[in-house]
Formats: structure tokens, sequence, C-alpha cells
């Protein structure tokens, strides 16, 4: 477990739901997808990068998940990456995408 931080710390994170509408074979050094996510009319459409593929593609398109907003922009080999999906390992070590209990209007912040 890690050590007790201030709550503060966590709201300061901009944690939305987004939904799955591209995906293509990411140029990285790892096996890895680029996601192009809809975020709603208000935030727009953003790219992911870091996905493995453990997913056929035509199963994450449709998909809601949870992503974080506001890290900037990291870069993944040649591609840009503008948010962390959230997910989590199975016991294959294949992540596991973190997604509402049902459909959710788009941006929705986790709170």
């Amino acid at each position: 477990m890690k050590d007790i931080t201030p709550f503060n710390n966590f709201s300061s994170l901009d944690i939305r739901v987004g939904k799955i509408i591209n995906v293509e074979d990411a140029q990285t050094k790892k096996p890895t997808y680029r996601l192009t996510i809809d975020f709603g009319a208000e935030i727009g459409k953003k790219v992911s990068c870091g996905a493995y593929r453990n997913y056929p593609k035509e199963d994450l398109v449709g998909k809601q998940i949870v992503a974080v907003l506001n890290f900037g922009t990291k870069m993944m080999g040649l591609e840009k990456s503008e948010v962390l999906v959230l997910g989590v390992e199975n016991e294959k070590g294949e992540t596991i995408y973190l997604t509402p209990q049902s459909e959710v209007p788009l941006a929705n912040e986790i709170f």
C-alpha cells in the first residue's frame, strides 16, 4: 500500500468517461494501438497510445473507457498520447480497461 496522500491530489486530476471511436496500430516499439476517443462536444476527440493489443480492434470501437485528461501530451515512440486510459492487469498480464458499469454521458467526471 502507498502512503496516505491529501485528497486534493486526487481532486486535481481530470478523470472522465469517453468512447473509443477509432482504433489503429500505433508506431511504437511495443505492440500498441492508437485510440481516438470522443469526450463529447465540449472537450472533443483525444488520442491515447499505449493500449496493448490484447483486445481485437472491433471489440474496442464503441467501448466507453475512463481516462485522465490533464497529464499533458506524452510521446510514445513516434506517437502523441494526449490522455491516459486507466486499466488494470489481469492474471495474464494483459491490460483490462476501467469502464462504467452501464452507459453514461460522454465527459462525465469520475468522483
